[in-house]
């Protein structure tokens, strides 16, 4: 077990303590009005952590404190890791970012794209191409999640047992092949929704690599990485370090949830959110992207493959606010592109709070998020255990650590 530690001072680092120790009284604001259990919030420049803060509880129950070597259920940060994954077999061979999906995955052959009607009266018409593998890792493949509830198929979604993704008993193998049967919402390439696809994934490097998706990830990303914290389950020796999952109630305050089950290796391996990891883990991932595709001598992708992982990569530079579905145009959308399974900043003047062309990052479900800045050499992740309704933390944690940037 590594725990992540500060390295330097905040000023050593070009940062002011003054404005971090705002964003720390922000946070702890947050955790004593009942609104977070607890959290934990470290700012690196270049690969330097210059501020580190764990405050308020990982277990409000049985009052655990969160603390540097807490474990955290990352949900949605698990995207980039299988980004990185698809990259890695890209720049063997293995695979080819153009290939149409079929390839790997022959349910996929034959895409339909829904047209009208519900249930057994649902019309279809032949995709205008196939599914490619770029259009999963940018969310263009015409793909959904049942939990949205704006479109038909999303419905179908639902009614197919898929409305959080995963039907019961199912592995990841008969989970994609339900996803296969249902139509598309748009022919793949021409819109942006954020959708199941990261599974898909996981389950073309299963099939392209011949392991599990976790041995997989285990082999190629976190043991060359040092990242002996993170992964799908826990060992017995973890389980006492895992913060416990809330949710938001109607009232603004939180209660427990059931959370993502990881005490045990899961039927269901998801590309999409299955990982576990630590502020130590993490940052070390960060620091992959941030260098470029190497980190202490282990080089997991080229420089060059790194930055286009890290690039707009929506058609003529569009926005998930102009290229997105219904659903997702939201305030600050129109400021950021996508790039494989990670937001771009493209317009600093249209998010919703201040940041920094070029900067790349992503968040989880259960409050959490990580961004890279490389035009300050910056990296920052926020940890905590929150699934909210109306909480939105993220844009004040941006203002708060761009005015902490004194240089």
């Amino acid at each position: 077990m590594a725990q992540l530690r500060q390295d330097v001072e905040p000023g050593q680092a070009g940062l002011d303590a003054g404005a971090l120790d705002r964003l720390d009284r922000y946070f702890a604001g947050h955790v004593d009005a009942g609104r977070l259990p607890g959290c934990l919030v470290s700012v690196a420049r270049g690969g330097r952590v210059a501020h580190l803060t764990a405050y308020g509880l990982r277990d409000v129950a049985a009052g655990l404190p969160v603390e540097a070597d807490t474990l955290w259920r990352i949900y949605s940060m698990t995207k980039p890791v299988t980004a990185v994954a698809v990259l890695l077999l890209a720049e063997e061979g293995r695979l080819s970012l153009d290939d149409p999906l079929e390839r790997h995955l022959p349910a996929f052959a034959g895409p339909r794209v829904y047209v009208a009607g519900s249930g057994a009266g649902v019309r279809t018409r032949p995709a205008a191409g196939p599914v490619l593998i770029r259009h999963l890792l940018t969310h263009t493949a015409g793909l959904t999640f049942g939990f949205y509830h704006r479109h038909p198929v999303d419905a179908l979604y639902r009614e197919a047992g898929l409305e959080y993704s995963v039907p019961p008993g199912k592995d990841l193998a008969q989970t994609v092949e339900l996803y296969a049967r249902l139509p598309l919402q748009f022919d793949p390439g021409t819109r942006w929704n954020y959708s199941v696809a990261s599974n898909v994934l996981g389950r073309v490097i299963e099939v392209v690599s011949g392991q599990p998706l976790d041995a997989f990830f285990g082999e190629r990303i976190l043991r060359p990485l040092g990242m002996t914290d993170t992964g799908f389950h826990l060992t017995p020796g973890q389980a006492p370090r895992l913060a416990e999952l809330y949710g938001e109630t109607d009232t603004g305050g939180i209660e427990p949830v059931p959370g993502l089950p990881v005490h045990e290796r899961p039927r269901f391996l998801s590309g999409s959110g299955g990982l576990v990891s630590s502020a130590h883990d993490f940052h070390r991932f960060m620091e992959l992207l941030r260098r470029g595709g190497e980190l202490d001598g282990v080089r997991l992708l080229a420089p060059r493959t790194l930055a286009l992982m890290t690039r707009n990569q929506l058609p003529g530079g569009a926005t998930i606010g102009s290229f997105g579905t219904p659903v997702h145009r939201e305030p600050g959308n129109d400021g950021l592109g996508f790039g494989f399974n990670v937001s771009v900043v493209t317009d600093p003047a249209r998010t919703l709070a201040p940041s920094h062309a070029g900067t790349y990052g992503w968040t989880g479900v259960a409050t959490t998020a990580f961004w890279v800045d490389p035009a300050h050499d910056l990296t920052v992740q926020f940890m905590t255990q929150v699934r909210p309704k109306r909480l939105k933390v993220f844009p004040e944690l941006r203002r708060l650590v761009h005015e902490a940037l004194a240089d």
